[in-house]
């Protein structure tokens, strides 16, 4: 987790010079990556996959999350074009890296969260192990001043990050839904 720390420092502040947000200060770090936790995802074998879900179809609530995955394979993600979806191949050594729910908020959509589900095995266990980087739960999200401050509307609302996190843990895992709770109109 500690080791974690300066890869998604330096993601963020990549992803938020393209936002106009040019002042990464202890305020900003805070919001964006205030709290983290780390599962550690067992997947046993399945001895009928094609009637079993790993995990279904949802996007993270996370503003990051960071993958590491074993060579099982199992994890798609929905293309945005045709909904079709695509397996992400484990490469040995990789991370995979997720924009989740609180980025598409706080970047007014200009980020899009993924939607992703995990399948299940029949002839191998599965692991993997995410890290959710988050917003305190005290946090209040919503689009950054600097991306509307040229007169773009904003697409969501400011949303107490509990709140968020409670409506997404309140209801079915169901694509991207959760989204709505923020949206404007």
């Amino acid at each position: 987790m500690k080791k974690s720390e300066f890869v998604v420092k330096r993601l963020l502040e990549a992803l938020m010079k393209r936002l106009n947000v040019k002042n990464m200060d202890e305020t900003k770090e805070l919001l964006l990556m205030g709290s983290k936790r780390i599962n550690l995802n067992y997947y046993p074998i399945c001895p009928n996959p094609e009637l079993a879900v790993g995990v279904g179809r949802h996007s993270d609530i996370s503003t990051l999350t960071v993958l590491l995955q074993d060579d099982t394979g199992g994890l798609y993600v929905r293309k945005m074009a045709d909904d079709s979806w695509i397996h992400v191949p484990s490469v040995a050594g990789s991370l995979v890296i997720n924009i989740g729910d609180a980025l598409q908020i706080m970047s007014n959509g200009r980020y899009k969260s993924i939607e992703h589900r995990v399948t299940a095995n029949g002839s191998k266990n599965r692991v993997s192990i995410p890290i959710f980087v988050n917003p305190r739960p005290s946090e209040v999200i919503g689009p950054f001043p600097e991306v509307i401050e040229r007169g773009e509307k904003p697409a969501y609302r400011q949303v107490l990050y509990s709140d968020y996190v409670k409506h997404f843990f309140k209801k079915a895992h169901d694509g991207k839904d959760t989204l709505e709770f923020a949206k404007i109109g």
